[in-house]
């Protein structure tokens, strides 16, 4: 029963998202000289996710808080995972990369938010009427999910589009584990 639950719950908030993410996403990540991604709580984990992919598929990526992220610069982009679009920490993230030229993307489930008013754009996963109160699923869960399923099918989109080889991942994969 709680599995279905999530499961349709994920779905009806995918089939609320803009078809065309994950091709602009894709535009941006090509056209950036680095990434760098942000989150806070379980939305940085879901970042964590997001990075380890793209470094499998061939992108320069930094997560924003680790010891040796480098500085960021103009021409790189800052990929803000934020349900609520209003994390102080990340809003500070937001406008220090503004003010040294980079691009900000921000991933949320409010477009209408502090970040969403400092960034280049606004990836709306779902719509808002659709995240409220969820039995079974607390404080976050349903954007979460709903993320990581997203940038999941994005990564996927990235490596059919360009015809990444699954063993070509597995070369960069860390192998210090």
């Amino acid at each position: 029963m709680h599995q279905q639950l999530i499961l349709d719950k994920i779905t009806s908030i995918l089939a609320a998202t803009n078809k065309g993410y994950d091709e602009q996403l894709t535009a941006m990540l090509d056209n950036a000289k680095r990434i760098f991604i942000s989150g806070a709580g379980r939305s940085k984990l879901v970042g964590n996710f997001f990075a380890m992919r793209l470094v499998h598929s061939g992108y320069d990526v930094s997560v924003v808080g680790e010891v040796v992220t480098p500085s960021i610069k103009a021409g790189d982009l800052l990929i803000i995972i934020s349900g609520s679009g209003e994390t102080e920490q990340l809003v500070a993230f937001t406008n220090s990369a503004k003010k040294q030229g980079a691009d900000i993307m921000l991933i949320s489930s409010k477009a209408e938010s502090t970040i969403g008013k400092l960034a280049d754009g606004v990836f709306q996963i779902g719509s808002e009427e659709l995240y409220g109160k969820v039995q079974g699923m607390p404080m976050g869960t349903v954007f979460e999910l709903s993320t990581l399923v997203f940038l999941e099918a994005t990564v996927s989109h990235i490596i059919h589009d360009k015809g990444i080889a699954e063993e070509k991942m597995r070369e960069r994969h860390a192998n210090l584990e």
